[in-house]
């Protein structure tokens, strides 16, 4: 009988396997974790780090994950549309995000690239399906990270909150690899998934 990582509850809607063996495991937990982080606030992965460069710099914040999709090798990410990162991903779409979980004890990370998306399908799509509370943000004036003297002044107010749709924009991130490393005393296990023309490689890494 295959031994159980202990979590809290309630923490995941799902079991993960107290070591790793068999290297297919280690993408069929990753599906797992980032599938249920979209919907699950009590791990970590529900806000990984979102990494982009901008001229010569690497440019780094912490994002809602509101889908993944592991066929499709695709993250969707809600953003500000006047944010600088919306400009940063214009000039080079490069990008890579990754998690960690200390409860967990895995890292995933991922390689890829992101398509800023705004006035079409894509974010209509997911603006009708956010909550009250998510397009709120959307109406502050201003646009996000801009300096300013008084923060008071750029509290939510109460209002229509469509009119924050104007502002809203989506990033797709797609990405052709995925690192997975789990900690254990025993033996840390490492291992990366790459995509070439729809199909996956998988090898071993030294963790």
């Amino acid at each position: 009988m295959e031994c159980k990582t202990m979590i809290p509850e309630k923490s995941l809607n799902y079991d993960l396997p107290d070591s790793y063996e068999n290297i297919e495991k280690t993408l069929i937990t990753a599906d797992q974790i980032l599938s249920d982080a979209v919907g699950n606030a009590k791990t970590l992965f529900h806000s990984p780090t979102v990494s982009s460069i901008e001229d010569s710099k690497i440019v780094s914040r912490v994002m809602v994950l509101r889908e993944f999709d592991l066929e499709k090798r695709l993250m969707r990410f809600h953003t500000d549309y006047r944010a600088p990162k919306i400009k940063q991903f214009k000039n080079n779409s490069v990008a890579s995000v990754v998690g960690y979980d200390p409860i967990l004890k895995v890292q995933i990370k991922l390689q890829g690239n992101i398509e800023p998306h705004y006035q079409n399908s894509v974010t209509r799509n997911a603006w009708d399906g956010s909550t009250t509370r998510s397009k709120k943000c959307y109406s502050v004036k201003g646009g996000s990270s801009f300096k300013i003297d008084n923060p008071r002044e750029y509290d939510l107010k109460d209002g229509n909150i469509d009119d924050g749709y104007i502002n809203f924009a989506v990033l797709i991130f797609t990405f052709d690899s995925l690192e997975f490393l789990h900690l254990k005393s025993s033996g840390h296990r490492r291992a990366i998934h790459s995509w070439i023309d729809q199909h996956v490689e998988s090898t071993w890494l030294v963790p």
